[in-house]
């Protein structure tokens, strides 16, 4: 899952950050309200984290601006412990949920699926796609009923590459979107994943679901172009 995180507490980021992508979350990350109310208007996120108090734009103001706006991605507030009306507000503004400060990653990993499932349903989250079947919360996959083991890494360029079956990604799309903006453009990392889910996938089905289109990038094969 791809999700925004607005917080401007650096130690609270880092740690956050870090926990998050261990589990194998794309987190996209800045540190004050409007640059990140600008990011949720700007790109598509399965969820979005906000610290209420933000420099900018605070957090219940982005809320709110994005309620406006028709944007409905599940938002989680990040409130300290003495903020009750704030959390009686951000939940009556459309917010999904709120957890309090301090917090664990892994808690907050779970209430990020938890609203992530409420807002999309559990038959949403099953990705099938020939004879790939991707299930985003429990993060199984698999081809031909038989079970794939992927990285985390692996499994969210796979992820990314099945919402868009025939669609053609580039490199740059891939590593935005699957690595965040952390590589240099250059790197060989999306091919090399690429690689290897293939050799995965190609052991138990041949039909070559992940296609290379020279010069651009990547795409998976809709069904029906067989």
């Amino acid at each position: 899952m791809k999700v925004l995180f607005v917080e401007d507490e650096a130690k609270i980021a880092n740690f956050v950050r870090a926990g998050l992508k261990e589990l194998g979350f794309v987190v996209d990350y800045c540190d004050n309200g409007d640059e990140g109310y600008l990011r949720a208007l700007d790109h598509e996120y399965d969820a979005i984290i906000l610290d209420i108090m933000v420099p900018g734009k605070d957090g219940l103001s982005i809320l709110k601006q994005l309620r406006r706006e028709g944007r409905n991605a599940p938002v989680i507030l990040l409130t300290a412990r003495n903020e009750l009306d704030d959390r009686l507000q951000g939940l009556n503004l459309g917010a999904d949920d709120y957890i309090a400060k301090p917090f664990f990653v892994e808690e907050l990993a779970a209430r990020i699926h938890a609203v992530v499932r409420r807002s999309v349903g559990e038959r949403q989250n099953l990705l099938v796609v020939g004879s790939i079947k991707l299930d985003r919360i429990t993060r199984e996959v698999t081809c031909n009923q038989r079970a794939i083991e992927l990285t985390s890494r692996e499994f969210n360029l796979l992820e990314y590459l099945m919402r868009s079956p025939g669609r053609v990604f580039t490199r740059t799309q891939i590593l935005e979107q699957v690595w965040g903006y952390d590589f240099h453009p250059n790197t060989n990392v999306v091919d090399v994943s690429i690689q290897r889910i293939r050799k995965k996938v190609d052991s138990i089905d041949e039909a070559s679901w992940i296609e290379s289109i020279r010069g651009v990038g990547y795409r998976f094969r809709k069904p029906e172009s067989t």
